[in-house]
């Protein structure tokens, strides 16, 4: 049933009257927001409220011919709710109600008590954004609409300083009386389940009046000014920008928001509608491009996907960056223009592709600017930059796959930047307590997270939640942590104190581990929730070998590689006498053969399927293998172990025609005639590697795939248990250290938006797609061929299990990463910029900049009304003009 009083209130703060044309129904947002929370009696009462005009309960009571005490109570009762302000004005209240947004809406929400009762207050706030969106499109003028993007101050600098109602201290300054409250919008967002993950907690700074109502009705809580200021920058920091309410005259307000573009509802008209004038500032961010390298940290903070990654290079078909030409400023705009998925589809290259080297990291770092960084001497600053995706740089430096080089423009040229290198240089920081970079923990959540696995997946996700403020337990079924890190890569390729001194950032933020704690035997998931936790990350890699399914494969002398490794890093094996056959042709065969090497084989030989163009261990480490003269026989695989008293003595190969069948499917074809005998005292098995799950996920929910893998989204990683995510090797099966580290920056993320209620997995989250440039239409003819610095070779003992890779001298540095050609650029997109100058405080080399393009000032809401006007009839002749403009154009060419 429709309550009458309320509906006519609704009306009475619209301006409208029930029943007319523009009069509020049941079922607007408007109606729907007081519904739950105003009584009929309540609402007869508001119903004298003035908008703006403050009064006391004595001036109301007359009005509607109630007792004083009465009113007072009533009115109190709506000042709670949010349907209007309540201020102490010569020791009496006075009562007044505002406009619906920024107002009785926000003031409504962040009452908590009542969003939390009533959820759908929350979706009432959202559909108003959406039904109101529309009709504001090209309609405000700039500077106009009911929000206003404030600049953050150290963007502006003096040549382009002009007003100080752009700058946020003004506002800090000229008030005595702050508080601080949830972010409404974000609040709102969560109550409906599509919350974005940016935190909603103490981030909207009322002042003045505003900020006594907020202390008064107990939404906020008082705050000194310097607090205010602290707000401010943590905000900055954590990547969020600034508005206000911009209803108050020029220069005035009442409220600092710190917004973020996925969450926040005057952001959408930017984002949905394809409106920024509704909300921008009178800056605009412009990029150098001499300057810029395309790191694409600020396109990973624009809040309106303005700015994206492009090309820095000449090509030889020349490729423009693309210009806007339609925007609701002087043409016809409906919902084919609207971009109703913005929380989901954001974009973060051109069509023109950008970087090779960030596109095919797995991890997408910013490799560009950390190789500029570099070359600068800003080592500290690079290290910073590279952790933010990937923690453990100076155990990639020396297992990576280096993908990013495989791919460099450079290497069209003469040879690949050695990225890698680069990065173990910078990397080795990170060995030295004095120097590393400790990030700083940015919140204190009270939620209790477990990690299963310390290998990179784990210790990834562990790493990030931390950084989050969660409290971390990584549970390691083995003595020591790292997981294949540790027990899977010999010494040669990664020594133990790399990854120890990775895995000591961790424990000083926090991260508390649990050795030798196997969860499924020792303790249960359901009892880890009984303790309190609120989610799992499954990271047990691929810890098992595969065997061949041949007869004998159980005798003396025969085992899996993996099984060979981890007891070569235990120290469990150290002699290892006699001839060895290692079986398979990958990365994990290449280390058990050189490992065999070094503990006394007589002679090892390697034998796989694949010819040697098409072996998939790579290059380098089979070239390190052949150095230690390990022979690598290919197209043979195993026939038959030949066996003597339960103990290997030999294996019989047949000849390999071919892998693949014509459909790409594994499918070896044999010559079963062609066989040999080989004699081996040992066989190692390194044709794959296999998941022992144990008792970890008895009674779950989980599902597996074929392959024993685990069943999870392929963008959340979450499981078909809701409160389990997994990643790394048992996710992917066996890859590479960063695609683990890549898949765990992911599992941290949606953990942190999965224990928090009502933020959604995917709303407002990148997918993290990057188009490489054409590369075979870059113009080379401007650059000349220099020489690809290489570190030196340690000195070690042959066969010794010692690192014997260099590192790169200082003086090297400078020389290679001179060699980047900085081929991507950020672009941006004018007219989408709303000039909030987060981007600027991303940029590492003073590449993006805001410039003062408009000169707009806001007005109150009682002068608003004639400037739309004005607005409406100017934006009618431009969309004439244009019509009218197109029509001869198609006309004079034919068309």
């Amino acid at each position: 049933m429709v309550k009458q009083n309320v509906l006519k209130l609704a009306n009475k703060i619209s301006n409208t009257k029930v029943g007319s044309k523009s009069g509020i129904t049941a079922d607007d947002a408007r109606y729907k927001i007081l519904e739950p929370i105003v009584t009929e009696e309540m609402a007869e009462v508001g119903l004298f409220l003035k908008f703006r005009v403050h009064q006391s309960a004595a001036d109301i009571s007359k009005q509607c011919h109630k007792s004083v005490e009465e009113t007072e109570a009533l009115l109190w009762e709506l000042a709670l709710a949010g349907v209007c302000f309540v201020n102490e004005e010569n020791g009496v209240n006075v009562y007044w109600h505002d406009t619906w947004v920024p107002g009785v809406m926000e003031m409504v929400v962040n009452n908590v008590d009542n969003i939390q009762k009533y959820p759908q207050l929350g979706g009432a706030f959202n559909q108003y954004g959406i039904d109101r969106g529309p009709m504001t499109v090209g309609n405000f003028p700039i500077g106009k609409g009911l929000m206003r993007v404030i600049p953050i101050e150290s963007a502006i600098d003096g040549s382009s300083r002009r007003a100080s109602y752009e700058e946020i201290s003004k506002y800090l300054n000229e008030h005595e009386i702050f508080s601080v409250s949830d972010c409404a919008c974000r609040t709102s967002r969560e109550a409906i389940g599509e919350g974005c993950g940016h935190l909603k907690e103490d981030m909207c700074i009322q002042l003045g009046h505003a900020a006594e109502y907020y202390i008064k009705t107990g939404r906020g809580r008082q705050i000194t000014r310097e607090e205010a200021f602290e707000i401010i920058h943590r905000a900055e920091e954590d990547g969020l920008m600034h508005s206000i309410p911009n209803l108050d005259g020029s220069g005035k307000t009442h409220a600092i928001c710190n917004c973020c573009g996925c969450g926040c509802f005057s952001m959408r008209s930017a984002n949905m509608f394809i409106n920024p004038d509704m909300v921008r500032s009178n800056y605009v961010a412009k990029v150098d491009p001499d300057n810029c390298v395309g790191c694409g940290e600020c396109v990973d903070n624009c809040p309106t996907n303005a700015v994206r990654l492009g090309q820095n290079l000449c090509s030889k078909v020349p490729i423009l960056a693309p210009i806007r030409t339609e925007t609701p400023r002087d043409m016809e705009w409906g919902p084919e223009k609207y971009n109703m998925n913005y929380r989901e589809n954001r974009v973060e290259t051109l069509d023109m592709g950008t970087s090779p080297c960030k596109t095919n990291c797995p991890a997408h770092i910013a490799i560009p600017g950390y190789i500029k960084l570099a070359a600068q001497g800003r080592y500290k600053e690079a290290l910073e930059l590279i952790k933010k995706e990937n923690p453990f740089p100076a155990i990639c430096g020396r297992i990576c796959p280096r993908l990013c080089e495989q791919e460099c423009t450079r290497g069209n040229l003469d040879d690949a930047v050695a990225v890698d290198d680069v990065k173990k240089f910078i990397a080795e920081q990170d060995l030295n307590e004095e120097h590393r970079y400790i990030p700083r923990v940015k919140h204190d959540y009270d939620k209790k997270i477990a990690i299963v696995g310390s290998g990179p997946a784990g210790l990834t996700c562990a790493y990030y939640l931390a950084v989050e403020g969660y409290k971390v337990t990584v549970f390691e079924q083995n003595e020591q942590l790292g997981g294949m890190l540790t027990y899977g890569i010999p010494g040669f390729r990664l020594q133990k104190d790399v990854i120890q001194a990775e895995i000591e950032v961790l424990k000083t933020i926090g991260v508390e581990f649990k050795t030798k704690v196997k969860v499924g035997e020792d303790i249960t998931l359901d009892e880890l929730r009984e303790a309190g936790y609120k989610a799992f990350y499954i990271a047990v890699g691929a810890q098992k070998g595969r065997l061949l399914g041949l007869e004998n494969e159980t005798a003396k002398g025969i085992q899996t590689g993996v099984e060979f490794l981890h007891q070569v890093n235990t120290k469990s094996l150290t002699d290892l006498r006699g001839d060895v056959v290692v079986i398979g042709g990958g990365n994990v065969a290449i280390d058990v053969a050189r490992s065999a090497t070094r503990i006394n084989a007589n002679s090892v030989e390697m034998f796989c399927l694949e010819s040697r163009d098409t072996m998939p261990a790579l290059e380098e480490e089979i070239e390190e293998a052949l150095h230690e003269e390990i022979a690598i026989n290919n197209s043979w695989g195993p026939k038959k172990f030949v066996v003597e008293n339960n103990k290997v003595v030999g294996v019989i190969f047949k000849k390999c025609l071919s892998v693949l069948d014509e459909s790409g499917r594994f499918n070896p074809v044999y010559d079963e005639e062609n066989t040999m005998f080989v004699k081996a005292d040992h066989v190692l098995i390194s044709v794959g590697q296999s998941f022992d799950y144990g008792t970890l996920l008895e009674g779950s929910d989980v599902s597996f795939n074929r392959n024993n893998t685990i069943q999870v989204d392929s963008f959340t990683f979450q499981t078909t248990q809701d409160d389990v995510f997994a990643g790394g090797d048992c996710v992917s099966g066996p890859k590479f250290a960063i695609d683990a580290i890549a898949i765990g920056k992911q599992g941290a993320i949606s953990i942190h938006r999965f224990v928090n209620k009502g933020i959604s997995l995917t709303a407002g989250r990148s997918r993290r797609v990057f188009k490489s440039l054409d590369k075979n239409n870059v113009d080379f003819s401007s650059y000349d061929n220099v020489m690809r610095q290489k570190a030196e070779t340690k000195r070690v003992q042959k066969h010794a299990f010692q690192e014997s890779a260099g590192i790169l001298t200082e003086e090297q540095v400078k020389k290679e990463t001179s060699r980047c050609l900085q081929c991507g650029v950020s672009i941006v997109d004018e007219f989408m910029c709303v000039g909030c100058g987060q981007c600027t405080t991303k940029c590492k080399f003073d590449a993006i900049k805001l410039v003062r393009v408009y000169d707009a000032e806001g007005v109150t809401f009682e002068k608003l009304k004639p400037q739309v006007l004005k607005q409406m009839v100017k934006r009618k002749a431009k969309i004439a003009f244009r019509k009218i403009k197109t029509h001869f154009s198609y006309k004079k060419t034919g068309n």
